[in-house]
This record gives C-alpha cells, structure tokens and sequence, in this order.
C-alpha cells in the first residue's frame, strides 16, 4: 500500500508504527482470549488500556496531579453544553471570544443554560484574526473565559494562551492539542476531539481542575436519565 499524507478536516493521519501495533494487538489483546473490540469496559483488561492512556497523556502535557482526565463520548461538541452546565455555578454570565465558527457553535450553545458575554469578536473582519488583548471587555464576574486555539475553518490560531487573571480559562483544543507544549496549571477546563492529533474519532479528551468538579447544575442528572433510558429502549 502507498501511504498518503491526509490533511483532511476529518480523521488525521495514524503513524504506520501505531497502526502496526494495533492490528497486531486485534485479534487478542494480552492473552486475553478476546479482541479488545469484544471486551467489557468493567473488565480489568480495558481498564489497564485506560490507565496506561490516561497516564502517557498526563506525562506528555504535564498534566498535574490537581487535575482530572476524562474519555468521554460525544465528540467535542458535547463540550459546548457540559462546560456551561457543569462550571455556571452562582455565576449569572458566561464570557466567550467569538472568532471563528466552532466559537460560534459553541456561543450559540451556552446561550440555552445562560447568558454569554462576547468578551470579543472578529466577525466583521470575516474570522481572519484575533482581536488585540487591549480590545477585550472581561466581566470579572463571569463563571469562565472561552476561547477556541485554533480554528480550522478560518485558519486562526492562537499563539499563547490568554492572560486572564483571576478566571477561569476554557480551552477546545481539538485541533492543536498536544502540537505544542501548553501549561495546563493556567486552565480550569481543556477539552479535545481525539481524531485531529490523538487517534480516530469518536471520544473526547477532557481535562478539567478538580475543584471545578461536583458542581453541576441540577439540568444535568435528570438529562442523563432520560438520555440513558432512551438507550436502553
């Protein structure tokens, strides 16, 4: 087979020495007597995967011990609703940078849980840029800053991380996660879609600071219960 360079939008490209090493691993994983495709995710199994995932990935950005990882399914628009559900807490506004169109997507779905305060927006200039720092207009009060690091559709990506003292930074870094050393410790929340840099599509990366958990709004329960008995039926 020729190998191709795919910089689709989708799915990115595997390195050959990964995909060698999972087909290999298919058919049985560690004796197991199973393909990892056929296990239980309650098995001791999946659940070393998972570890050893979750360990590499803390170890390759730093992630400090104050934090949790989460694989998560939905894809990184799930995100969008989880963050405004899960940090609103007492806060009565949510503050965003509007620059491209998944800040838009994500601005629009904030919008259902509470009201967005566009900190800025580089609309008029047709997402071609990054409104200058000086520009923004941050309610100290809101529950968090949103940004987007990169947007693939405009081609706009930041080249630090936003200084914001005192509040808490939510990053989607779907597409230029692990692409670069970032400071984790300057976040609340970094949430990701695997299939850009990490591997196929189909689960999200979610980091999030450990005092941001246990604080969800009361929406959120009742919605899993009605999410998990359609499921079922």
């Amino acid at each position: 087979m020729s190998r191709v360079y795919n910089f689709g939008p989708g799915p990115a490209t595997v390195p050959e020495s990964v995909l060698n090493i999972a087909r290999e691993n298919l058919p049985e994983w560690h004796s197991s007597g199973m393909s990892v495709l056929e296990m239980s995710h309650r098995r001791e199994d999946f659940a070393g995967i998972a570890e050893q995932t979750r360990a590499t990935l803390r170890e390759l950005l730093g992630v400090p011990s104050s934090y949790r990882i989460l694989f998560l399914p939905c894809g990184a628009t799930g995100q969008f609703a989880a963050v405004p559900l899960n940090l609103k807490r007492d806060k009565a506004r949510f503050a965003y940078l509007s620059t491209g169109l998944w800040s838009e997507k994500a601005i629009a779905e904030a919008r259902l849980y509470g009201e967005v305060q566009i900190v800025a927006s580089s609309k008029e200039q047709g997402y071609t840029t990054i409104p200058s720092r000086s520009d923004w207009n941050i309610d100290p009060d809101v529950a968090y800053l949103h940004y987007t690091a990169n947007e693939t559709i405009g081609g706009v990506e930041f080249q630090s991380v936003p200084e914001v003292e005192n509040l808490t930074l939510v990053a989607d870094m779907s597409s230029n996660i692990l692409s670069r050393p970032v400071d984790v410790s300057r976040f609340g929340v970094i949430y990701a879609g695997a299939q850009k840099n990490l591997g196929p599509a189909g689960i999200t990366i979610v980091i999030v600071r450990e005092d941001l958990i246990g604080a969800a709004h009361p929406w959120v329960l009742p919605v899993f219960r009605v999410f998990y008995r359609q499921t079922k039926q």
